[in-house]
């Protein structure tokens, strides 16, 4: 049997990117129960995608309480519905054979990561502020994406000398604007500009002289489409929510890996039980971003541990 939920989290604060702002994390949760076992998996249905919360229930709803992970790579298009029941069979057959979920799956036992911490968009004062707040930590992401973003990126970088900065403009610019910036985005020190540019205008990306490395996150969903991202992006962000779960989160790394690309692993804004099975994708990673339980006022029980910006593998109570 499959069922699905909806929750709501608090966020400790209002979250703005150039789309909107929240103060939840709204999610689903699927539940897989089966021989007396029970497998959980989450997911953020995203509107950029054409995705609500309705939608995705719907879809979740539709699959029959027996399909199997091969079965429902087929059934489902990748997106946050897969998403939430891959995860949720993957934990299923862990917690059935007494196996974790990266000795299933062939991995490396997982150790700790350094995750980045985003900033939310907002005036140049109030976010030199918040980098002031979080200037121990050696990754900061901040969100971007409107035509005034120089003045607020100075500022993160006054009030965080010392941290690594990774730039998410979330499609918000056009090619000429990020031409007129991108060299003080290298003096500035930015590590990583993340989706500068529309998805569906990001050819431009191919024509020009990279001054710093670019990460594709609305531009790359699985492993199917990434060769088409060669020469334009040097980074992809693989997330669960896009790739529609685990499974093909570690066949889109793999290929991403083959072909020279540099890997980052993100979340949208969840709680822990999104980002545990993200953790095994993000072994080795180039970069990490998975602190949506960092942004909340409320987390679920048996939550990831964090220290600072380091963060361990889940429990099994969690996940996997």
């Amino acid at each position: 049997m499959i069922r699905v939920q909806q929750q709501s989290f608090r966020l400790a604060q209002v979250f703005t990117i150039s789309r909107g702002s929240r103060s939840e994390a709204q999610v689903l949760t699927a539940t897989v129960a089966r021989e007396g076992v029970t497998g959980r998996g989450e997911c953020v249905p995203y509107a950029r995608y054409g995705e609500s919360l309705e939608s995705v229930t719907a879809q979740i709803e539709s699959l029959p309480g027996d399909i199997t992970r091969a079965e429902l790579q087929e059934a489902l298009p990748a997106g946050a519905a897969r998403n939430a029941v891959d995860c949720a069979l993957w934990d299923w057959e862990a917690k059935s054979r007494g196996e974790p979920v990266w000795e299933l799956a062939g991995l490396e036992r997982p150790g700790s990561l350094t995750t980045a911490y985003t900033l939310s968009l907002d005036t140049p004062e109030k976010m030199r502020e918040a980098a002031q707040a979080q200037a121990a930590r050696p990754l900061l992401k901040i969100k971007l994406g409107t035509p005034d973003d120089l003045p607020r990126l100075r500022a993160v970088r006054a009030g965080a000398p010392k941290s690594r900065i990774i730039v998410d403009a979330n499609e918000g610019w056009e090619i000429e604007t990020f031409l007129d910036i991108q060299a003080e985005l290298k003096e500035l020190g930015v590590a990583l500009v993340e989706q500068p540019l529309p998805a569906a205008g990001d050819e431009a990306l191919s024509e020009i002289e990279r001054l710093v490395p670019i990460c594709a996150d609305e531009s790359c969903h699985t492993s199917e489409g990434l060769l088409d991202l060669r020469g334009k992006y040097d980074v992809i962000n693989i997330k669960l929510d896009k790739t529609g779960g685990l499974t093909e989160a570690l066949r889109l790394r793999a290929l991403a890996r083959s072909e020279g690309f540099g890997v980052m692993v993100g979340c949208m804004v969840g709680s822990s039980l999104a980002m545990a099975p993200a953790v095994l994708v993000a072994q080795g990673a180039d970069y990490v971003d998975l602190d949506g339980p960092l942004l909340l006022a409320e987390d679920r029980e048996a939550p990831l541990r964090y220290r600072g910006s380091e963060m361990d593998p889940p429990e099994p109570a969690l996940w996997g």
